[in-house]
């Protein structure tokens, strides 16, 4: 029970992180710039610069009804970790929207990659905690959880139409160019931090004691081996080549253990777009 409530403080302050981050970069590098990004705080945005309604007020009313989307395809838990994003996120807007008034960069594109790349990690610091920020985020996640289809592809789609609508308030080319620079940069960002720990390598190796090191790697990496037959076409001798799939932090401590086992061995390693199955991703289809 203590373990639980450990966890589960650790998730929300861990979310309350993610959100101050993805709130500074609004607040900090976007609005004072008059930029516009995507999601409901890109909505929010569009309003506060054509009316001057609060960018908190606005993401607030309509997260309200977002919410019970969440609730309905995500679970009860994931809506909780939502209604506390949106709140949270709403009380942060309100509190910090307003202390910077005039861009802290002269450059409006370094602020709308400064301002993507924080809100981009943000989104992916909640998102790892199973939480959302609302808007966009909540049909990104409920995609994701059905389809293999990346959260900041489904957001970049979703944000286009929004930053688009920029246009009818500022009527200038140059502010959509930006909006979409920062929707960019929001979805690389979120795409690198999510998928940072699980990007894949797959190693082919060639060595004398094959043995050794596919036990090494079998027993010690736990990851699952696959010894083919080869032959080499200059010697025409018989050789055996171990396939194996792991994560790309585990590859640096392989190296030095094939380098330890036999220094000649001759490895390829090629990282490798996605990978299914025990040990890895699960097929969502």
């Amino acid at each position: 029970m203590n373990r639980k409530l450990a966890n589960a403080i650790k998730d929300y302050v861990i979310i309350t992180f993610g959100l101050l981050l993805f709130n500074f970069g609004w607040v900090v590098f976007l609005i004072p710039a008059e930029i516009t990004g995507g999601g409901v705080s890109g909505i929010g945005a569009v309003l506060f610069y054509a009316a001057k309604i609060p960018l908190g007020v606005s993401y607030l009313a309509v997260n309200v009804v977002l919410v019970i989307i969440a609730i309905k395809f995500l679970g009860a838990n994931f809506g909780v970790k939502t209604i506390y994003s949106i709140l949270v996120l709403s009380a942060f807007f309100s509190v910090f929207q307003g202390l910077v008034k005039e861009p802290i960069v002269d450059d409006v594109f370094l602020s709308s990659v400064l301002g993507g790349m924080a809100g981009g990690v943000g989104l992916g610091i909640v998102f790892s905690r199973g939480g959302s920020t609302g808007g966009t985020d909540i049909f990104a996640m409920i995609i994701n959880k059905y389809r293999n289809i990346s959260p900041g592809r489904i957001i970049l789609y979703c944000d286009v139409i929004i930053i688009a609508s920029s246009y009818f308030v500022f009527q200038s080319p140059e502010k959509l160019v930006y909006g979409y620079v920062t929707m960019w940069v929001v979805a690389y960002s979120l795409d690198s931090f999510l998928s940072g720990a699980n990007r894949s390598a797959q190693m082919f190796i060639v060595s004398k004691e094959y043995e050794k090191i596919a036990n090494y790697i079998n027993n010690e990496a736990i990851r699952g081996v696959t010894i083919l037959d080869g032959k080499g076409w200059y010697t025409r001798e018989a050789t055996k080549i171990i396939v194996s799939v792991v994560r790309k932090k585990e590859t640096s401590q392989i190296f030095r253990k094939i380098k330890e086992i036999d220094p000649e061995a001759f490895i390829t390693m090629g990282s490798v777009m996605g990978v299914y199955g025990k040990g890895f991703d699960k097929i969502k289809m």
